[in-house]
């Protein structure tokens, strides 16, 4: 699958001028050895006895490293930062930067190297269950059977050449990262051999190294992580690794403690944000490999856990192979030894071989994942990964992001509220004109409080007002404001002229200087207390997940209206009118989704970067529980158990980094042992969808999280989960019943033979006879895919048991067999065909007896209640049935039984087997009886 090779950062290598190798920088990341040598010891055999198995509880080396050495510099003053990263205030050198850009490579956040073809054919073609066929085929051929080898060598082809596609197409997913950053960045390089002089140059991002001074402003991209030197109301947008929408503050002039969370620190700027507002400048202090964006898709194509479907058909191939190995080589030396025809004896051992070899599973496994694609198609659903449809089936975990999945991806307003805390209309009024009358760019807010009051039928008659001027929102006030007066008051003494502001609730109180009474319009002091007090009534309002702005005005007195350029003094002395809050609302069918997902035995958790009240507050509009929540702060300081059990009881984790969720989804699959799906379309949200066994994403999302993504969703709508869950279920059922049915009537068959062969001293069956048996099998078998699964069985998330496939066998394999060994008795003390001179005779009753038993074994395997009684197969199952039925019977009776040495049968060997049939489907159900009440399941 490819690999990943990381960036060469900060090595040994040192230069005469300035040496970049940093002694300080390794106390501060690299522990000493001699403190931690034994630790390593016991962290390696740890690991060994884990077998590499990632469970989420803790952060890498890697990881460790990052942040200890972010922390470092975030928490030390501007001036030791140059002697950190061995840089200078003007920058560096233009051979400096040139020699360490040679040393540690292009930076780029990971470096993967696509795989070639070849490695994925290999890949796909390297299969115990492939290996079997291919050997199987080749002495087909050796031996002249040359028609049986071809069936094999086809069955093969198709399933290496579905699965090359499947993976050779989506490993394609990776490259995005190469181009996730890519930009011209100003920095500031010093030149000059006597006298250096700053330049301040553009170069690619490519090129940047630790060490450089980075120049930013609106829309620049951060090449790498840096450490702020100067700010000026500067303003990020970090979505691209939290998912939040909301900017964040960073400023220069602060030192933050350890306490912080690392997203949460002011005076760091990291790899691939972006800067919204204001300008600065920075220190680079990591690139390549050694950001923190590195760190999160450094896990990215790493080994999921062991899928326990491919794992149990593996060792089914093994244990094929050691009782084919040991079957064989009896029923070829008995054989043998009575016809002393080697060669006829080793056709007759690969014709065994390939009866007790399930010919048709990947035809069987590959068309039930393609009935089940082509059904969630019609959802509206786009299918990358067949294998997904079936872990869909066994998904009992969903981990889910709130925005957009669980709501509406947009605000309503809620609350027009005075600041006591009364609904006002007048906040009201005054909020709708200033979104009515601002022309400059219109947001989300506003168009909410305009549908809030045209639905509700307010009449405030913006069209008595008329517009003067307009302040317009920008990312440092942080509000908007409008000045506008009264059309019809044309007595310039008594015009109502106001301004009215709109915006982020504290930016608004900064520039207010009085609060009124909207009852009785009395205007009083803005005191430092009744700040405080709004401030608290803001809080609670916010913690019941609302978002809150404020509206203010302003009665300007001036007959003849002007503003100047710049001039921020017109928006001061303001009256605080109230606040006006918003919710992003849940879907309609999000509630009823989940409750039919947890009915299916799927359990949703919410992993989520936003706050922690707006994620409470959509969980219990939505019907999940919110009695035990957690913040991605709080995980950080749990030490590995604890993080684990948490993990295990909460039911919303808000405020998460992509490596949190990462470590998440890792802890449910291998501490709680869980089938886990993420639902995400962001790029913070790549390392879950990459690491959970289902990862689905929407059409709207992220470039990269839709190639990481097994299935991608054309709709945000979780009803359309819940078909493919019961696709993944009925898929999952059809297959197991394909491999518990095959491998009963093939090890029956095969042991009966060996009994049979044993016993008669010939063969039971001729080479071309078995396999022309084995034939009409399979071909009846082609059917499955379409059959019906019972109600119950969809109702429950179904997994593959290690234990319960060998015990099914142990309970029912003796059963065939048991009825085989009856009609070799029968045969032999009835019909007294013991002798060479009855073999035509005796070829014949067990090629007819051997198809309809395995025939009738699809019947009584598919289901748990009475075959043909309490439940009937599909119509397809049914006709392929009595279809392959008809045709064994009929043979004998043709020109093509006389050709493969068959004769006409006496009726009463039918009435014999109707007895026979009979007899199995009642001992079958009692066994089947008795095994469900054992071990609670069937299939």
């Amino acid at each position: 699958m490819g690999s990943f090779k990381f960036l060469s950062f900060l090595t040994s290598k040192t230069h005469p001028r300035l040496p970049y190798q940093n002694p300080i920088r390794q106390n501060l990341v690299d522990k000493p050895e001699s403190q931690y040598g034994p630790n390593r010891v016991f962290r390696f055999l740890r690991r060994l006895m884990s077998g590499g198995i990632i469970d989420g509880g803790s952060r890498t080396e890697a990881e460790e490293k990052v942040y200890s050495w972010l922390y470092a510099l975030a928490q030390s003053d501007k001036d030791l930062v140059y002697e950190y990263v061995r840089s200078t205030e003007r920058g560096l050198s233009f051979t400096e930067a040139e020699r360490r850009l040679k040393e540690n490579g292009p930076n780029v956040p990971v470096d993967f190297s696509f795989p070639r073809w070849w490695n994925f054919l290999w890949h796909a073609f390297f299969h115990p269950f492939n290996i079997i066929l291919i050997i199987l085929s080749v002495i087909s051929y050796i031996t002249s059977d040359s028609p049986n080898g071809c069936i094999m060598l086809v069955l093969v082809l198709i399933s290496v050449c579905l699965r090359f596609y499947q993976e050779y197409g989506s490993s394609k997913a990776a490259m995005e990262l190469s181009e996730f950053v890519r930009c011209p960045v100003k920095v500031q390089r010093c030149a000059g051999r006597v006298v250096q002089t700053e330049l301040v140059v553009q170069i690619d991002q490519r090129d940047i190294v630790p060490g450089d001074i980075i120049i930013f402003e609106p829309g620049d991209i951060f090449p790498g992580d840096v450490r702020l030197l100067s700010s000026k109301h500067l303003v990020v947008s970090q979505a691209s690794l939290t998912g939040e929408s909301w900017t964040t503050e960073k400023t220069a002039d602060i030192r933050e403690g350890q306490s912080t969370p690392l997203l949460d620190l002011r005076n760091i700027c990291f790899m691939g944000t972006n800067v919204v507002s204001g300008s600065g400048s920075g220190l680079v202090v990591s690139t390549g490999s050694k950001t923190y964006m590195s760190t999160m898709f450094s896990n990215i194509g790493k080994k999921k856990p062991p899928n326990d479907f491919e794992d149990g058909i593996r060792r089914i191939s093994y244990v094929l192979v050691a009782v084919m190995l040991v079957v064989v080589t009896i029923i070829v030396i008995t054989d043998y030894s009575t016809s002393q025809d080697l060669t006829e004896s080793i056709l007759f051992g690969v014709s065994v071989a390939s009866a007790l070899t399930p010919q048709m599973l990947p035809l069987i496994v590959n068309a039930s994942l393609a009935k089940g694609a082509l059904a969630m198609a019609r959802d509206r659903c786009i299918i990358k990964s067949l294998s997904a449809i079936r872990d869909m089936g066994s998904m009992d975990i969903l981990c889910i992001d709130k925005t957009g999945t669980l709501t509406m991806n947009r605000a309503i307003m809620v609350n027009y509220l005075d600041s006591w805390g009364l609904d006002k209309e007048k906040v009201l009024q005054f909020a709708f004109l200033n979104s009515y009358f601002k022309t400059d760019q219109k947001y989300p807010l506003d168009d909410a409080i305009l549908a809030h009051v045209y639905t509700n039928g307010f009449r405030f008659q913006p069209s008595k007002w008329k517009k003067l001027d307009e302040i317009p929102f920008d990312f440092i006030r942080r509000r908007v404001s409008i000045i506008m007066e009264r059309e019809e008051d044309k007595d310039p003494h008594g015009f109502e002229r106001v301004m009215v502001t709109k915006g982020a609730l504290e930016e608004v109180m900064k520039v207010c200087s009085f609060m009124e009474d909207v009852d009785s319009g009395a205007i009083s002091p803005f005191s430092p207390e009744e700040y405080q007090r709004i401030i608290n009534m803001t809080e609670e309002i916010s913690n019941e997940g609302l978002r809150v702005i404020g509206v203010a005005t302003k009665k300007l007195e001036k007959i003849r209206y002007e503003r100047k350029d710049n001039d921020d003094t017109s928006e001061s002395d303001m009256v605080f009118l109230g606040l006006i809050t918003f919710f992003d609302p849940p879907k309609d069918s999000a509630k009823q989704a989940l409750w039919r997902l947890a009915e299916k035995g799927v359990k949703a958790k919410v992993l989520t970067g936003d706050s922690l009240s707006l994620s409470i507050r959509v969980c219990k509009e939505v019907g999940i529980r919110t009695t035990h929540v957690v913040t991605g702060p709080e995980l950080e300081l749990l030490d590995h158990d604890a993080f684990h059990e948490t993990v295990k009881t909460a039911t919303v984790l808000a405020r998460l980094t992509p490596t949190q969720k990462l470590r998440v989804v890792q802890s449910l699959q291998t501490v709680g042992n869980h089938i886990v799906g993420f639902l995400g379309d962001g790029v913070n949200d790549s390392l879950a969808l990459d690491a959970a066994h289902v990862g689905i994403s929407v059409d709207s999302g992220a470039s990269v999280a839709k190639d990481f993504a097994d299935i991608i969703l054309l709709e945000k709508d979780l009803n359309v989960l819940i078909a493919g869950v019961e696709h993944g279920r009925l898929t999952f059922g059809n297959t197991m019943k394909y491999i518990k049915m095959s491998v009963i009537a093939n090890l029956g068959s095969v042991l009966s033979i060996l009994i049979a062969t044993l016993v008669l001293k010939y063969e039971p069956l001729t080479a071309r006879q078995l396999l022309t048996q084995n034939f009409l099998y399979s071909v009846g078998q082609i059917a499955i895919p379409w059959d019906k699964m019972e109600e119950d069985y969809v109702k429950v998330p179904q997994r593959w048991s290690k234990q319960g496939l060998p015990m099914f066998i142990l309970w029912n394999g003796p059963v065939c067999t048991l009825f085989d060994v009856t009609t070799l008795l029968f045969l032999w003390i009835y019909y007294k065909a013991d002798s060479l001179e009855d073999l035509v005779f005796f070829h014949t009753a067990w090629f007819i007896e051997g198809l309809l038993m395995q025939t009738l074994i699809i019947h009584l395997i598919r289901t748990e209640k009475i075959p043909f009684i309490q439940e009937f197969a599909s119509w397809p199952v049914l006709c392929s049935t009595v279809l392959v039925s008809a045709i064994g019977i009929a043979i004998p009776f043709t020109p093509i039984g006389e050709v493969m040495g068959f004769i006409k049968l006496p009726l009463s060997y039918f009435g014999f087997l109707v007895v026979l049939f009979i007899g199995y489907f009642v001992v079958g159900q009692l066994v089947k009886r008795l095994y469900i009440l054992v071990h609670k399941s069937w299939l």
